[in-house]
């Protein structure tokens, strides 16, 4: 199950928050703020879908994430990769390096990063 981009951005500013009651999502939000309904709608699918959980304080909801954003957006790269890279990593790495402009000192950090991943193997 997938978010949407709204739902994305949402979900967003619950990560962050980590537990939040309507209106801190709404202020969460740049202005133009969305609606409240808008808000509710997206907050009643993501709990269908089982990203967000709520706790009833009265007539109020207080609004957590079910999914850790780490494990979301892992399984989503996954995804990426399987489903637009033929599931190949190589084809995936050779198009993020070649087509992010990445600096020479990024590409240095992204080695270092791999090495150490390698050696922890």
């Amino acid at each position: 199950m997938q978010l949407s981009k709204t739902e994305e951005e949402l979900m967003n500013h619950l990560w962050k928050q980590e537990k939040a009651f309507m209106k801190d999502l709404l202020d969460a939000y740049p202005d133009p703020k969305p609606a409240n309904t808008t808000i509710a709608t997206l907050l009643k699918r993501m709990t269908d879908k089982g990203f967000v959980g709520y706790t009833v304080f009265g007539k109020s909801r207080q609004y957590y994430p079910l999914v850790k954003k780490k494990d979301y957006f892992s399984k989503h790269l996954n995804g990426l990769i399987k489903n637009f890279f033929n599931n190949s990593t190589t084809q995936f790495a050779s198009f993020f390096t070649e087509e992010t402009n990445l600096s020479k000192e990024q590409l240095e950090e992204l080695r270092e990063l791999i090495d150490n991943q390698i050696q922890k193997k």
